[in-house]
């Protein structure tokens, strides 16, 4: 399991933090890249900007919060399905949004799956140890060029 990199794009250094050591809590030891805003997202994807020197190993999920500065979740999530190359790429939303209509354009952009942060830090611990179980280990993807 640790071959695969995860792909973190968080502005909150609370939940940043929270998402890392809840990460390695649960033995997911894979390179967990942390991205702040929507155009490093992209960036990072598109081996562009900072990323166009060293292209970067393409993650095997994305953690996707949607209030990003820059550029949103949702257009990062629309970029990523438009861009056949990474299309099938697993994108889960972790987002403490509770507004259905973004849960609903999320699924309709083709988002894996929707999750909402919990609050308090053991809940939150929890969630995130249960998808990086689950995308990492349980789900068999096709794999991203």
């Amino acid at each position: 399991m640790n071959d695969k990199v995860i792909l973190l794009v968080e502005d909150n250094p609370r939940d940043e933090a929270l998402t890392m050591r809840a990460l390695r809590k649960s033995n997911i030891v894979n390179d967990v890249v942390v991205v702040r805003d929507g155009v490093e997202a992209l960036d990072y994807l598109s081996g562009t900007g900072t990323h166009a020197r060293n292209p970067p190993a393409m993650p095997q999920l994305v953690l996707l919060d949607l209030k990003l500065p820059k550029v949103d979740g949702l257009e990062v999530l629309r970029r990523i399905r438009a861009d056949q190359r990474i299309s099938r790429l697993p994108v889960v939303i972790f987002t403490s949004s509770s507004e259905e209509e973004d849960m609903v354009k999320s699924y309709d952009l083709g988002a894996n799956s929707y999750v909402r942060k919990p609050v308090e830090s053991e809940q939150f611990a929890k969630a995130t140890e249960q998808l990086g179980l689950y995308w990492l280990l349980l789900n068999e993807a096709v794999p991203v060029e």
